[in-house]
């Protein structure tokens, strides 16, 4: 991505990130002061109680789930919304995918469900974390061109819960090793490992590649939110991290709607370095959003985060400039602390 347009998205989210009209990436809020009111009666005072209880209830009978549902790009992109809770959590996330059942007034603007209407199913997991999925035949009426992101949605919000590692699928009972309509093969174990929104720009060799998976900004001003890509990088590069980070850096493909907050001069100083769990990255001062207030974007630290805790074994992200940690976010906090992947993604505009 060029610098210009990662330029464009600073003026926009970059400096301060001021799209908070809901819950950021980490489930924060943004909460306005208000004036309480200056006469209140008894009985308004009951009705704030019962309404305060009410919504207290909603909420507490809720649990939050990632839909991966497609934007209007086609992108596969998480949306975490509050669903009733239940003990058939995996089950009910894959039912709020089909189309026009019940997430139908719960869509975010311009995303829609990706399960073909009328789709029944149901979820068995066993105790090595394979998640079967029996369709029923309606399973098969979708658009050729929605096959593959089909599989990728139901894969990865399967995968979001912690006893899934990967996942099988099976129309009227009978196991698929293919997808029904243009037969993209099944792989016997499909998981997050097999990749989302696949992008080959200016790859001439698969064979001589291996993915990895990182997460750019897609949406508009108002909405913005993360969308996990998976590029093909030269087998080469032996540290996946730094393959991760060069692909943020390198940015996305031109063709595509997405932006990446990375300044193509961003440089890592030294390789990451890690221990049980914790990865620290020394970048170059390129990465401050203000070189003044030696500030770093929270919305690229974000990405940075999410893309990296994609590789096995990280669990959380330490950053330093020119080898000091004393740096804080554009929010003013200090990142004195290694930083985790949040529990959902996308839970609001940030």
């Amino acid at each position: 991505m060029s610098k210009n347009k990662a330029k464009i998205l600073g003026v926009t989210v970059l400096s301060s990130t001021v799209l908070l009209s809901g819950c950021g990436l980490f489930g924060t809020e943004t909460k306005k002061k208000i004036d309480p009111p200056k006469t209140v009666t008894v009985g308004d005072k009951n009705a704030s109680k019962e309404s305060a209880a009410k919504d207290k209830g909603k909420v507490e009978n809720t649990v939050k789930t990632e839909l991966y549902l497609l934007d209007k790009n086609g992108y596969v992109v998480p949306q975490t919304l509050n669903l009733p809770k239940t003990n058939s959590v995996a089950t009910q996330a894959l039912k709020y995918l089909v189309a026009n059942g019940p997430v139908t007034n719960m869509l975010p603007n311009d995303f829609r469900a990706v399960l073909p209407e009328d789709t029944e199913l149901s979820v068995d997991i066993n105790k090595e974390g394979v998640a079967t999925v029996n369709f029923s035949k309606e399973f098969k009426n979708y658009e050729p061109k929605d096959e593959m992101k089909i599989l990728q949605s139901v894969t990865w919000t399967l995968t979001q819960f912690n006893n899934v590692n990967s996942v099988k699928l099976k129309m009227n009972g009978h196991e698929l090793t293919e997808m029904p309509v243009n037969g993209t093969p099944i792989s016997e174990n499909q998981s997050r490992a097999s990749g989302i929104n696949f992008d080959t720009t200016d790859v001439v060799d698969l064979t001589n590649t291996k993915p990895v998976t990182v997460y750019y900004i897609g949406g508009t001003e108002g909405s913005y939110y993360y969308v996990p890509v998976t590029r093909r990088v030269s087998n080469n590069e032996k540290n996946n991290i730094i393959a991760a980070v060069n692909e943020l850096v390198k940015g996305p493909s031109g063709k595509s709607n997405l932006v990446s907050e990375f300044m193509s001069d961003v440089k890592l100083l030294e390789a990451p370095k890690y221990e049980d769990g914790k990865v620290t990255l020394n970048f170059n001062k390129n990465i401050f959003g203000s070189f003044e207030d030696k500030e770093i974007s929270q919305s690229l630290l974000d990405a940075l985060v999410l893309s990296l805790t994609e590789q096995k074994g990280v669990e959380k992200v330490a950053v330093q400039v020119n080898g000091k940690a004393d740096i804080k976010n554009d929010k003013g906090k200090k990142l004195s602390e290694p930083v985790t992947r949040p529990e959902k993604v996308n839970t609001g505009s940030f």
